[in-house]
């Protein structure tokens, strides 16, 4: 008996939440006990309610140590019909921000982790909190987050004065608390000084636990130095924040949880730091991360690493002209720090994905895969009409046999090349943007850089009268008004 009630307490612990569940008969009462909360309302069968559940669980689990505390809360619409009418719920998943159980706004940001995090805080007090104790600073300090602290002598120094603009641009980033109190300057030994103390889960031999800012007390230059520092040598990094990394960027995917497997986490990212430390010694600039694999199986799959198997990381990386690298064989420290020379010395075969090239390519539409793009489109001797499509895409089959109309009248223009690529199957390389199907781009011979995105009339007539207009050199049958050329008798 005793070992079923252990089992049993061990099984609801495993699967504790840190998301508060309410009801209809208590949502009113316990929503006006919080301050300050997060209402996400779902049906257990949407699948965006399912996508942002792990993220929803573990923004919860974070802010639950805020300070103050913000409880993320959820109400199933299938089960609460009451409640989910009263607030207007007509979609899932729906968000609101409640204050002391009113509504205080619609939750529109983030739905990773990261920026649920990030948002709530904002909401949940000045964009610096103001420590007035050592066991206020304590608390600060012990955070598992990164946090920004100015030790002012006076409120009314400039430096504090600045220190405060700086947290007002930086609090969805960052969090920053300052002081006045002298035992507190007297206890951390800094006096109009501000000071970055990286989180106990991330502190290593490799780095030091704490920065102190040592520049010109500007805005712009007090940001820079922050968003540098809470990087430090390799950060965690995810969907929320991956937009912010710089290249070359060397990153490893493994099963990164510094919520319920800190030591494991940190036994690899340990030896990532070991590499990251060397090169940063040899002055050599590459940046290094690490990202949960799960989280960012997307990316894995945009490096062909869709089927990694095994608990040691993978390795991928892209460089300053975004060219997408793997790292062969099984993780090691030597192994690594051999994938990063060749990366910087230019040495390594980039990861393309790619169709096969087509041969024979000889109809009027020319075929362009990601291994032939440079060829046909970047040819620098031919004006290109570029179209990515995907082959589901109802409106891309509309357009299909106009596409194909319009190369077969112009098939004999000896500068002019009409190309299709399957951006679903093929990386679109930069400057290129897809966003939708069909996306067209007038790609100009000499000026490859900088193509044109085509918004104009999409029959045969309209491609017809844009390309005569736009063609480098006038078209051999058709006039710069896109009329058609008399032949010669």
């Amino acid at each position: 008996m005793n070992l079923l009630l252990y089992i049993t307490s061990f099984i609801s612990l495993a699967f504790a939440s840190d998301v508060l569940e309410y009801s209809d008969s208590d949502f009113a009462s316990k929503s006006a006990a919080h301050d300050l909360a997060l209402v996400e309302f779902f049906a257990p069968w949407c699948g965006h309610c399912k996508k942002l559940a792990p993220e929803y669980e573990r923004a919860a689990t974070v802010l639950k140590d805020n300070d103050p505390p913000v409880p993320l809360v959820k109400v199933d619409c299938t089960a609460n019909t009451e409640t989910c009418g009263k607030y207007g719920v007509s979609g899932y998943p729906t968000l609101k921000v409640f204050r002391n159980g009113e509504v205080s706004e619609d939750y529109n940001g983030p739905r990773d982790a990261d920026g649920i995090v990030k948002y709530m805080r904002t909401r949940a007090g000045p964009t610096s909190k103001e420590l007035k104790t050592v066991e206020d600073a304590e608390k600060f300090i012990s955070h598992a987050e990164y946090g920004v602290i100015g030790f002012f002598s006076s409120g009314e120094r400039e430096l504090a004065k600045t220190f405060l603009k700086v947290a007002d641009a930086l609090s969805m980033e960052m969090r920053f608390a300052h002081t006045t109190e002298q035992a507190l300057r007297d206890k951390y030994s800094y006096n109009d000084d501000i000071v970055l103390f990286q989180p106990k889960k991330y502190q290593s031999k490799f780095e030091e636990p704490v920065s102190k800012y040592n520049d010109d007390a500007t805005v712009h230059k007090i940001k820079t130095w922050v968003q540098k520092k809470s990087f430090g040598l390799c950060p965690e990094r995810s969907q929320g924040n991956a937009e912010k990394f710089k290249t070359p960027l060397v990153v490893a995917y493994y099963e990164v949880d510094y919520v319920k497997n800190e030591k494991g986490t940190n036994y690899w990212r340990n030896r990532i730091m070991k590499v990251a430390k060397k090169f940063q010694d040899a002055g050599k600039e590459v940046f290094f991360a690490i990202s949960n694999s799960k989280d960012m199986s997307y990316e894995l799959g945009e490096f062909g690493l869709n089927d990694v198997k095994g608990d040691k990381p993978v390795v991928a990386a892209r460089d300053r002209k975004e060219r997408k690298f793997t790292m062969s064989g099984e993780f090691s420290i030597e192994n690594l720090e051999k994938f990063v020379n060749e990366l910087l010395d230019d040495k390594l075969e980039p990861y393309l994905k790619s169709e096969p090239v087509p041969s024979p390519n000889d109809e009027p539409v020319k075929v362009a895969v990601a291994k032939n793009f440079d060829e046909i489109v970047n040819n620098e001797e031919k004006d290109v009409l570029i179209e990515f499509y995907a082959p589901w895409c109802g409106h891309c089959k509309s357009l299909e046999p106009k596409y194909k109309e319009l190369a077969e009248k112009l098939k004999n223009e000896p500068e002019l090349t009409i190309a299709k690529m399957d951006a679903t199957a093929n990386d679109v390389p930069k400057p290129y943007e897809v966003s939708g199907f069909p996306t067209i781009y007038f790609a100009p011979r000499g000026n490859k850089k900088n193509p044109q995105k085509y918004n104009g009339d999409r029959e045969v007539d309209g491609f017809i009268k844009f390309l005569a207009k736009e063609s480098t050199n006038e078209l051999k049958g058709y006039n710069r008004n896109g009329k058609k050329k008399k032949s010669e008798l």
